[in-house]
C-alpha cells in the first residue's frame, strides 16, 4: 500500500543485482574497509549537523534518522542522550492523537508578520506590549555566528546574521525569513524605544543584508 508507482521491471532487477552481489561486496574485505571509511564520513556529517541545530536537526525526518543513527553508533553516547529532550520540539497532542510536525515550528515567520500587521494597521498604540514583546523574539532569534569549520566541507552557506523559520536554536538560515525579520526590525526601530525597546545594532542589520545579498543568483535577481 505504500508503493505509489509501480517498479518498471528493469528497476526491479537492478535493485536485486545490488542487493545480491554488490552489497556482499562492500560486507566483506575489501570492500568491507571503503564501507567502513564512508559510514565514518556520513556520521561526521551528522554530528556536525546535530550540533548546529542544537540535536532539533533541520527538519522532523533526518531528526529521527540521525538520531538512530547516533544509537546505532553507541546507545550510550552524548550524542543520542542530548537529541531524547529534542524530540519534543516536535511533538503535539490533537483531538485524534500524538502527531509529529513537520517543522519545530513558525516562531519567527509568524511573530514577523505579526509585527509588520499592527504597524502597518497603525495600531502600535493599542498593541505596544506585543510589539515590545516580538521585538525581543526577533532579536533573540537571529543567527549570531557561521557553523564552525570549512563550510564547504559540510555543504554549509553562511548564516552570521541571518534568520529562521522558528527559533534561535534550529540556526538554520533562511532567504525569505531574514528578509522578513529585517523587515519587520527596520519598521520597529522608527518606534519610539520606551514603546517597543532599542533597536537592533546596525551591525547585525548589516550581517542580515549581507546573507540575503549572499544568496542572490548571478544575474542578481
Amino acid at each position: 500500500e505504500d508503493l505509489y508507482y509501480p517498479h518498471p521491471l528493469v528497476q526491479d532487477i537492478l535493485w536485486a543485482s545490488l542487493h545480491k552481489f554488490v552489497e556482499p561486496i562492500f560486507m566483506n574485505w575489501p570492500g568491507k574497509k571503503l564501507r567502513e571509511k564512508a559510514v565514518e564520513t556520513v556520521m561526521e556529517h551528522i554530528h556536525y549537523e546535530d550540533e548546529n541545530t542544537r540535536y532539533i536537526c533541520i527538519g522532523p525526518v533526518n531528526k529521527v534518522l540521525n538520531m538512530l543513527c547516533c544509537w546505532v553508533e553507541d546507545p550510550n553516547s552524548e550524542a543520542f542522550k542530548l537529541h531524547l529532550p529534542r524530540i519534543h520540539d516536535y511533538l503535539w497532542i490533537a483531538e485524534d492523537g500524538m502527531k509529529m510536525q513537520g517543522y519545530n515550528g513558525s516562531q519567527l515567520w509568524d511573530t514577523a508578520f505579526a509585527a509588520q500587521a499592527i504597524i502597518s494597521a497603525n495600531l502600535i498604540d493599542e498593541f505596544g506590549p506585543t510589539l515590545r514583546k516580538a521585538h525581543a523574539y526577533i532579536k533573540n532569534s537571529q543567527v549570531l555566528e557561521d557553523c564552525p569549520g570549512d563550510l564547504s566541507k559540510w555543504y554549509r552557506h553562511i548564516s552570521k546574521g541571518a534568520w529562521p523559520f522558528s527559533t534561535a536554536d534550529h540556526g538554520w538560515p533562511i532567504s525569505d525569513c531574514t528578509a522578513e525579520g529585517l523587515k519587520a526590525v527596520l519598521l520597529l526601530s522608527k518606534i519610539a524605544p520606551e514603546i517597543v525597546g532599542e533597536p537592533l545594532d546596525a551591525k547585525r542589520l548589516y550581517d542580515a543584508v549581507n546573507v540575503i545579498l549572499s544568496l542572490q543568483v548571478i544575474d542578481s535577481s
